[in-house]
């Protein structure tokens, strides 16, 4: 989980981590093709690998293989791009797209497979229209009702209603802000990412009993990032979650995003009662956890998923 979370720290992509086994002589899937980005591991065994080229290229999630099966069992039966064996400690890459599957050979195979789910254009653009949805709303030539006894199975007698729609449309999509797009994206794309779960009662004992010398570890796998907010206080993005805090915070905020751990002692900018304050909400609020109040590695149940 660590290694998948610091790939998908690097790449910026969101990651996941399955484990096959497969036995002796056996093949797994038949060939098809994934719409995310993969990282084969071989762990155990020998996989014999055939690999192919795309029927489509940089497909989305809502184009699966399965949709185009007449379309992948034939190129499968052409010239392989990659024909190799696999052995432990070898890692073969597989852009989404590419037609694969693969046979055990011998005995059991194992291998891990790592998905990077890529954010893609498609997803800023379907972002985009959501804006130009929310935005139009508002527009009242939009929200008029067509004619009275107009036939719908008459393709002309809505023609100049779709185009005077169309045409606003293009109008709408004009205004709409692209840093808009970016922050929705990022919400998105972080919302999928799930946190190291925390153990709510331990914690907040531990937030009771916190002091100058104990140690605050930001949560592992929430993805956060400061912003100033027009209102002068800081904004702190916290996976799912936004979180306003007083301007006189930030560099104590910052401290903790850049190291990851510090003593409350250490939280710089801040006087002893007001770094007390803050590691108090900041465990409060499941931001960070105090790594000896139980993490949720032990004993109690996450009761949050943010």
């Amino acid at each position: 989980m660590e290694f998948a979370d610091q790939l998908a720290a690097d790449l910026g992509h969101p990651t996941q981590v399955n484990a096959y086994i497969t036995p002796p002589s056996s093949r797994g899937f038949s060939p098809h093709y994934d719409v995310h980005d993969v990282f084969v591991l071989q762990v155990a065994g020998e996989k014999h690998w055939t690999i192919h080229e795309p029927v489509l290229h940089d497909p989305l999630r809502t184009q699966p293989w399965n949709d185009r099966a007449a379309e992948v069992a034939a190129a499968a039966e052409g010239e392989p791009v990659v024909d190799e064996v696999l052995r432990p400690g070898d890692v073969l890459y597989l852009p989404r797209g590419f037609l694969h599957s693969a046979t055990a050979l011998g005995e059991i195979s194992a291998h891990l497979t790592i998905g990077v789910h890529s954010v893609t254009r498609w997803a800023a653009a379907e972002t985009a229209l959501e804006l130009v949805k929310t935005l139009a709303a508002d527009d009242p030539s939009l929200r008029r009702s067509l004619p009275l006894g107009l036939d719908l199975a008459d393709p002309a007698s809505v023609e100049d209603d779709a185009v005077a729609v169309i045409a606003a449309l293009r109008d709408w999509l004009g205004r709409v802000d692209p840093a808009e797009v970016a922050e929705r994206l990022r919400a998105r794309t972080w919302a999928q990412v799930r946190p190291e779960p925390v153990a709510p009662l331990a914690q907040s004992v531990a937030a009771a009993a916190l002091v100058p010398e104990s140690v605050l570890r930001l949560r592992r796998r929430l993805r956060c990032s400061l912003r100033s907010a027009d209102d002068g206080r800081v904004t702190l993005l916290a996976g799912r979650c936004t979180h306003s805090f007083p301007p006189e915070v930030r560099e104590a905020l910052a401290a903790l995003l850049t190291t990851g751990e510090l003593k409350v002692a250490d939280l710089p900018g801040l006087g002893p009662d007001d770094r007390l304050a803050l590691a108090r909400r900041l465990v409060t609020e499941s931001i960070a956890v105090v790594p000896d109040g139980h993490d949720g590695r032990h004993g109690e149940t996450s009761g949050t998923g943010r």
